[in-house]
């Protein structure tokens, strides 16, 4: 059973701790369900879990660990079970100073007095402290946050720009393709232009060749012709 509760200590309920310490609610169930299998103690009203300030540091512990889970909650339920015997002993030691008090009222009324402005004053600067590590805490959380928002932002501009170098690279690729395409197409257009052109000048040659074979059979026949005229007259 817990007795380390303070008189008008604030308690709160999950969805309270889930916006203190920055952790979703069903994470909060979770934590609180590994802390209660090792032993770990909290108020309950029913099956319901009722939190004070320590057990909400217990679950920022557990958020904000490098270990395993299990080994941290461990560690927490001994943190638990040392402060509760370390309270027992108090508790214990307050009847065997009783027969020092002092027997006179007026005595007894000014140190009572002194301890509850020193118990006041305990109380209103652990407030102070309170709310300087609530504070803190959610100082923390938020430069969590703006971390990760950071980190993914970083990612998200990596990761588009990666896919622009690759679109571009794509681009290039494709542009060469074509380029290339192009200047094979051109190349057996030209290859195509100059074979046509060597079978017309081939063409031309053999006509060249067939009329000049022409036009001197052509000539050769009248000198025959004439030889045998003047072979005649000289008979």
């Amino acid at each position: 059973m817990r007795h380390d509760i303070q008189p008008n200590e604030r308690s709160f309920s999950t969805k309270e701790v889930a916006e203190e310490a920055g952790i979703a609610t069903p994470t909060v169930r979770k934590y609180g369900q590994i802390l209660e299998r090792y032993g770990y103690e909290f108020l309950k009203d029913g099956d319901r879990r009722i939190f004070v300030q320590s057990d909400i540091e217990s679950l920022i512990a557990l958020r904000d660990t490098d270990k395993p889970l299990d080994d941290t909650a461990k560690d927490l339920v001994y943190q638990q079970k040392e402060r509760l015997e370390g309270l027992n002993e108090t508790e214990i030691a307050i009847p065997d100073t009783y027969d020092n008090l002092p027997r006179d009222p007026n005595q007894l009324k000014e140190i009572l007095m002194f301890l509850s402005n020193e118990l006041a004053a305990t109380r209103e600067m652990n407030a102070q402290l309170t709310n300087s590590m609530s504070q803190l805490k959610i100082t923390v959380a938020r430069l969590q946050q703006d971390h990760h928002v950071i980190s993914s932002t970083i990612g998200n501009s990596a990761q588009k720009t990666h896919a622009k170098i690759e679109k571009l690279t794509e681009q290039q690729k494709a542009q060469y393709e074509t380029l290339l395409q192009q200047e094979k197409e051109k190349s057996h257009f030209l290859q195509k232009k100059l074979q046509n052109m060597r079978d017309e000048q081939r063409k031309e040659w053999r006509s060249q060749n067939d009329f000049n074979k022409r036009l001197e059979e052509a000539i050769q026949k009248p000198k025959e012709k004439w030889g045998r005229l003047f072979s005649i007259f000289r008979k």
